[in-house]
């Protein structure tokens, strides 16, 4: 579902990223200019090493591009400090990587509850709100288990109730369903696709994989750090 308004969510302007590599200087990305806006789901596809991953965390404030704007929800987030930027990212942005990224010695409700319990100002109840995330994406029955004791797919629904936790406008997820069989990647992406129909969320999902991205509203193409196609926007 794609919002009704052009409220530009993300925006980015004339962001380029240079990375030293020895004594040559590699160009991860090349003026990309693109906005999101709220409640869509966007998939940014190309090949590896296209710069996709590289936008993504400058998206999410993990990283400062070498020159260019970034805002979220119309904040200027290129011109902030560590403090303001990690307070961005509690605020507005959750995060779901390849990889999981849960921590081992703790049940799926711990690493749930997790974030709530980091927040400055909590919002939730942090057991309270980790098993109503947990029951949404259907593991209701397993949140005293560990990820050692879940499938790849239910470990990734953890990672998405994780970063649903604090309630952000945007998820961003970095090839959610890389290290997945294709069935359980499918029911990640359909969980995905919930969440963004039933509460407005906009997702961005970078992904070579061009199945994931047929799930999206649009797609953005990235190749050798440059946008090489982006469909316009249309109200729903």
């Amino acid at each position: 579902m794609m919002s009704n308004n052009n409220h530009a969510v993300i925006h980015v302007s004339e962001v380029t990223k240079v990375l030293p590599m020895g004594k040559v200087k590699v160009h991860a990305l090349r003026g990309v200019d693109m906005n999101i806006y709220a409640g869509e789901m966007v998939s940014v596809i190309g090949p590896s090493g296209s710069g996709k991953s590289t936008l993504l965390g400058l998206i999410g404030g993990l990283d400062t591009p070498t020159s260019g704007v970034i805002e979220i929800d119309g904040i200027d987030i290129t011109r902030m400090n560590e403090d303001q930027l990690t307070e961005i990212r509690n605020e507005k942005i959750g995060f779901i990587f390849q990889f999981f990224n849960l921590i081992p010695t703790l049940t799926a409700l711990e690493n749930v509850a997790l974030p709530i319990q980091f927040a400055r100002k909590p919002k939730f109840n942090p057991e309270k709100r980790a098993r109503e995330l947990l029951e949404l994406l259907g593991l209701g029955d397993r949140v005293r288990h560990r990820p050692s004791e879940l499938s790849g797919g239910q470990q990734q629904r953890v990672a998405i109730a994780r970063a649903l936790a604090n309630n952000p406008p945007i998820l961003l997820a970095d090839e959610p369903t890389g290290n997945l069989d294709t069935e359980s990647g499918k029911v990640v992406l359909e969980a995905l696709k919930q969440i963004q129909q039933e509460s407005d969320t906009t997702v961005v999902i970078v992904t070579h994989d061009t199945h994931l991205a047929s799930f999206s509203d649009r797609t953005i193409t990235l190749v050798d750090g440059e946008i090489i196609s982006t469909p316009i926007q249309t109200s729903a």
